[in-house]
């Protein structure tokens, strides 16, 4: 592959629902322009872009992925991404270095809640956009119904570029509507006039286009209303400003599977698309996090941002990245911004499916590769030492489903921190935590799906089994009553003893830590063991006497007690503290709190209805709703943290994936007595379990 430079460089991220056939798209696009010798898929093992085990496995893509194929003299950087809403971290990756925008929809699903993502992501980012209308040689498929369903939905930028011609039920042909011509499959060489049939809609479509290529120019608006037809010049330009703007988003049609469509999707995006250096500027900042505006071209100073990480336990570590600004060459010296560090260049790839390919330059707006940087993570900034600037960070999603994890065996046990740091590395829609006070680590990812790629990365990756559970919910304990306990600690076996002896009150108070206060008066308690009471209280207070939660909301005040002048020790007093807490705390009307969290989640408004009633079964509370820009609605909630555990596939299944939704711990609430009598129960099992 020869060096593009970046007014020759198209980067093209494939956005839509699961299954509508984006992969095969890109490898449909390979094949036409001999980037490949024969079309793969997933699920035979040799696609280009899904070739992950995992993606075989399932037959879909689960990685961000990038196919480069040459067409015209120009280079485009195919962004192949997952439609699956688990893998919505690396839709994000390869969404941030996407330049243009193709969504494919499937010509039989018609508009799906993929469909309707990708659509929300590139009207607000306003990147120019085309849809591909895929599958119309399936059975059942309607590219009519289709595309009217997008022009419903979306408006009316979106416009037909091209109309599949069929002849008993199965397409022969399309007819370019730009054009006024039509192409058999049989005879793709030769154009042929519009059959009688289609004219009527060919003319109708041709006057969409005709009228949005109106609203791009002043010129021509006045020629469109006067009545005149545009010429090949001005259809090109009025089409070039209003892809560009997004006021027309060209809707074209083919089958992926069979190579159909491909050619005229290739010329349209090299045609009309915007090239990156088109872009002109782009905004970095300094170290003081102002705005610094550099030039999209090749003379502008280095600059480069790490979208995807990859550890490959042959090569090491992969960084792949977007050239911002500038060359990137293999003695270049960079400078990696974010952690302050210098990092040393090997070599330089570009990236096609899982091959790599040695380069010996890269170049403003190529997409590429440099291995083992020894202080690079995802989101980092190279450059140079002197511009020092840095990059805004690409937001990736936070993942809301949790679970659980344990390794199955001491071995796996020792080698699973180190794997899952890795996995971590590579993923930034994961979180991990471990959390002090269930003792348990617990993984967040954005679905059922994603925990089971890491599940299965760990196992054939690096060799570490784990278990999965839900994790437990976060509850306290506290008292509602009034207490005075005694603790007396007596030992004697023979020579010094051990004495200790405290009578302490237990109170209700406003504090998430215990609060300890002596009130011993004519030295009952030697003051050099306050603390030792105090350590002992505070110890017993992270185990409650109903289930085994922390204690909070409780004053501890040291009132009397006793003391030995030999036998007295920290620890007797210590252990004292201990039978006054065991003593004292089952009488002072201990309760359980559960956490209530505070939850907001964006639908369509026709959900509404469902997700109020579904709060009320979880013991929720709407506390505001509002309509959002988007023309989504949001729903403010408070709900028991307990009722949200499955919440991210649940929600997804009301709304067939077209819902979000955040949630962050807000408060400590007494737990109802019947959920209060379960959480009991169930902490009794565990221990007789222990």
């Amino acid at each position: 592959m020869k060096d593009y430079l970046a007014n020759d460089i198209r980067n093209v991220v494939l956005l839509g629902h699961s299954q509508a056939g984006k992969s095969t798209l890109v490898e449909a696009s390979e094949y036409f322009t001999k980037a490949i010798e024969r079309m793969g898929s997933a699920k035979d093992g040799n696609s280009t872009v899904d070739f992950d085990p995992e993606e075989v496995k399932r037959g879909m893509s689960v990685f961000c992925a990038i196919a480069p194929c040459e067409w015209r003299n120009r280079k485009i950087n195919f962004i192949d991404v997952p439609g699956y809403l688990d893998f919505e971290g690396e839709l994000a990756s390869g969404f941030a270095v996407g330049d243009n925008a193709v969504i494919v929809v499937s010509a039989k699903d018609g508009i799906q809640s993929g469909t309707e993502k990708a659509y929300k992501l590139v009207s607000k980012a306003k990147m120019p956009t085309i849809f591909f209308i895929n599958k119309i040689d399936d059975e059942n498929a309607s590219f009519d119904k289709t595309y009217t369903e997008l022009r419903d939905k979306f408006g009316k930028t979106v416009i037909p570029f091209e109309l599949p011609m069929v002849e008993n039920g199965k397409v022969i042909g399309s007819i370019n509507i730009l054009r006024k011509k039509a192409w058999l499959y049989s005879d793709h060489e030769n154009a042929k006039e519009v059959p009688e049939a289609y004219k009527a809609e060919v003319e109708e479509y041709y006057g969409q286009i005709a009228e949005a290529i109106a609203m791009t120019d002043d010129e021509l608006m006045e020629k469109f209303f006067s009545g005149e037809e545009f010429n090949e010049g001005e259809l090109a330009k009025g089409l070039r400003i209003g892809v560009r703007s997004g006021d027309i988003r060209p809707v074209y049609c083919g089958s992926a599977a069979n190579c159909i469509g491909i050619e005229r999707l290739l010329d349209l995006i090299t045609e009309y698309f915007p090239s990156y250096a088109e872009k002109g500027t782009v905004v970095a900042y300094d170290k003081d996090d102002k705005e610094v505006i550099l030039e999209t071209n090749e003379n502008e100073v280095f600059s480069a941002q790490v979208f995807k990480t990859i550890v490959d336990p042959f090569v090491g570590k992969i960084s792949y990245i977007k050239v911002m600004s500038g060359v990137l060459t293999a003695d270049s010296q960079i400078y990696n911004s974010n952690k302050g560090q210098a990092e040393k260049i090997n070599q330089i790839y570009i990236i096609k499916g899982k091959n790599q390919i040695a380069v010996g330059k890269l170049f403003t707006g190529d997409i590429g590769a440099v291995v083992k940087l020894q202080y690079t993570q995802t989101n980092d900034t190279l450059t140079t030492k002197d511009s020092g600037i840095h990059y805004r960070a690409i937001e990736f999603p936070n993942p809301m489903l949790g679970y659980a994890i344990a390794p199955k065996t001491k071995a796996d046990e020792d080698k699973m921190s180190f794997a899952l740091q890795r996995i971590l590395e590579e993923d930034r829609s994961l979180r991990f935590i471990r959390n002090n006070e269930t003792h348990e680590q617990v993984l967040y990812a954005m679905g059922d799906q994603a925990i089971d790629v890491v599940v299965n990365k760990l196992k054939n990756k690096y060799k570490v089994e784990i278990t999965t559970k839900e994790p437990k919910v976060q509850y306290r304990e506290t008292i509602r009553g009034k207490v005075e306990a005694e603790g007396k600690h007596k030992k004697q076996s023979g020579g010094a003893g051990q004495y200790g002896h405290v009578k302490v009150r237990f109170e209700p108070c406003d504090s998430e830590e215990m609060v300890f206060e002596e009130e011993v008066f004519g030295g009952a308690v030697p003051k050099q063991y306050f603390p030792a009471v105090e350590q002992g209280l505070r110890e017993c207070m992270e185990k409650g006497v109903l289930a085994g939660y922390k204690v909070v909301g409780v004053k501890a005040t040291l009132y009397d007690g006793s003391y030995h002048e030999v036998d007295s020790k920290e620890i007797a007093f210590k252990a004292a503290a201990r039978l006054a807490y065991k003593d004292g705390m089952p009488k002072a009307k201990p309760i359980i709190l559960e956490p209530i969290g505070k939850v907001t989640v964006l639908v369509p408004e026709e959900y509404t209805g469902t997700i109020v009633g579904d709060f009320n079964k979880r013991r929720g509370m709407i506390v505001g709703m509002e309509l959002t820009d988007d023309g989504d609605q949001k729903i403010d909630a408070e709900v028991p943290m307990a009722e949200m555990t499955k919440y991210a596939t649940e929600l997804r299944s009301m709304t067939q994936g077209r819902g979000t939704y955040v949630i962050e711990f807000d408060r400590y609430e007494p737990a109802p007595q019947l959920v209060a009598d379960k959480v009991i129960k169930e902490a009794k099992v565990d221990l007789d379990e222990e």
